[in-house]
C-alpha cells in the first residue's frame, strides 16, 4: 500500500519565510528566478557549489550567509556554522577546502566582546578544518536593521582529475548513507527559542566533515553524490536529487537515525524529523558493492562513527522519494512545504 496526500502550491507574490526553507519555495524561487537570470553550464550543475576549471585544475566555489537565531546556541554559534557549513559545501563537491572569504553585518549596538567570541570561534573551526580565511569585509547598519549579526562566507577548494560527483549521478543499485543522527540540529536551535518552552540535552552536530570526506573520496573512486542535509532536512535533500537524477529512492523508517529526544520532541511540536535541518550530517549515494567498506572508512571518523544505510536507490519512471514505514506500507515523501522553523542557519 502507498499513500500519497497532495499538498498545495503555494503561490506568492511576496517574499515568505518558507522561501528561505531549503524546501519547495526555494526550489520554486530558484527555478522561476534565480535561474532565469543567471544560467549557465556551471550554475546548471544544480550542487552545493560549481566545479570548474582553471589551467587545466579543476577547482569548486560555494557561498553561503547565516542568519542563525540565537546567534549563540549549545554546541556552537554562528560562527563556527558559517565556517563548517560552507566547508561542507565545498567537500560534498568532492573538493578539498582550501580558502574561505568572510563578510559580516553588523547591527549597532552588538556587544564587541560577543563578536570577539564568535570570530575566536570561527579561527578554531577554520584552523580545525585546514582552510585559511583569506579575505573579508564589514558593514554596520542601524540598530533595528539587522538582527545581531549575519554572515557569509565563500569558499574555494580543488578536485583531483579522477572524482565526478553530482546530484545527476544516483542510479538504480545505488545505497543511500547517512553519516549519523538526524535532527539534531534544529531541535537544539528550537530548545533555545525563548517562546517554546522546552529543554533538552542536546547540542548543535555542527561540524566540518572535509576529513572524512576527502578520505572517502580518495579510497573510493565511484562514490555518485554527496550531500549535506541541512535546510529542508533529509526529505527535500533526497527529493532534490531524484529530481535531478530522474530517479526513485526509497528509505526506510526502521533505518532512520532519529535519537530518542529529537523523536520525543518533534512528536511534541508536531514536526517530523526528516525535515529538519542537520549541520553536521552528510549523505552518500554509492554503488552497493562499496557501501561496507564506505562505512567502515566513514565509521573511522568521530563524525561518522553512527554512519548507516537508510534507503536505496531504484529506476523508475517518476521522480520520487518513498518512506517504507515500521508497518510495511509506503508512504510518499515530499519536500517541505512552507518553513517548518525560520532562521535555522
Amino acid at each position: 500500500m502507498e499513500l500519497n496526500c497532495p499538498l498545495p502550491v503555494t503561490e506568492a507574490e511576496y517574499i515568505l519565510l518558507g522561501h528561505g526553507s531549503g524546501g519547495r519555495l526555494t526550489r520554486k524561487l530558484i527555478d522561476e528566478v534565480f535561474y532565469p537570470a543567471f544560467r549557465n553550464p556551471i550554475l546548471e550543475q544544480d550542487h552545493d557549489g560549481g566545479v570548474f576549471a582553471v589551467d587545466k585544475k579543476r577547482m569548486a566555489i560555494t557561498t553561503d550567509s547565516y542568519v542563525v537565531d540565537p546567534v549563540f546556541f549549545p554546541g556552537g554559534n554562528i560562527g563556527d556554522l558559517a565556517i563548517n557549513g560552507t566547508v561542507n559545501d565545498l567537500a560534498c563537491c568532492g573538493a578539498k577546502p582550501l580558502y574561505l572569504t568572510v563578510g559580516f553585518i553588523l547591527e549597532e549596538g552588538f556587544a564587541i566582546a560577543d563578536l570577539k567570541v564568535i570570530v575566536n570561534s570561527m579561527r578554531k573551526a577554520a584552523d580545525k578544518a585546514g582552510v585559511f580565511i583569506v579575505t573579508g569585509d564589514t558593514k554596520v547598519v542601524e540598530r533595528g536593521k539587522c538582527d545581531k549579526i549575519f554572515i557569509n562566507t565563500s569558499g574555494v577548494g580543488v578536485l583531483d582529475d579522477d572524482i565526478n560527483i553530482s546530484p545527476a549521478k544516483a542510479c538504480a543499485g545505488d545505497v543511500v548513507i547517512c553519516s549519523g543522527p538526524i535532527g539534531v540540529h534544529g531541535i537544539t536551535i528550537l530548545s533555545t527559542r525563548e517562546s517554546l518552552g522546552f529543554e533538552t540535552s542536546l547540542q548543535s552536530d555542527t561540524a566540518a566533515l572535509n576529513g572524512m570526506l576527502n578520505e572517502l573520496c580518495g579510497q573510493i573512486k565511484d562514490i555518485h553524490v554527496l550531500r549535506d542535509p541541512t535546510r529542508g532536512g533529509v526529505s527535500s535533500t533526497l527529493n532534490e536529487i531524484a529530481q535531478t537524477s530522474h530517479v526513485e529512492i526509497e528509505i526506510e523508517e526502521a533505518l532512520l537515525p532519529v535519537p530518542e529526544v529529537v523523536r520525543s520532541a518533534s512528536e511534541l511540536l508536531g514536526l517530523d524529523p526528516l525535515y529538519i535541518a542537520n549541520e553536521g550530517v552528510v549523505l552518500v549515494i554509492l554503488p552497493s558493492e562499496v557501501s561496507e567498506e564506505a562505512l567502515k572508512i566513514m565509521r573511522s571518523f568521530p563524525e561518522g562513527k553512527q554512519a548507516v544505510i537508510i534507503g536505496t536507490v531504484k529506476s523508475s519512471e517518476r521522480a520520487s522519494v518513498k518512506l517504507k514505514t515500521l508497518f510495511g506500507g509506503r508512504r510518499i515523501v515530499t519536500m517541505l512545504n512552507g518553513d517548518q522553523l525560520p532562521r535555522i542557519c
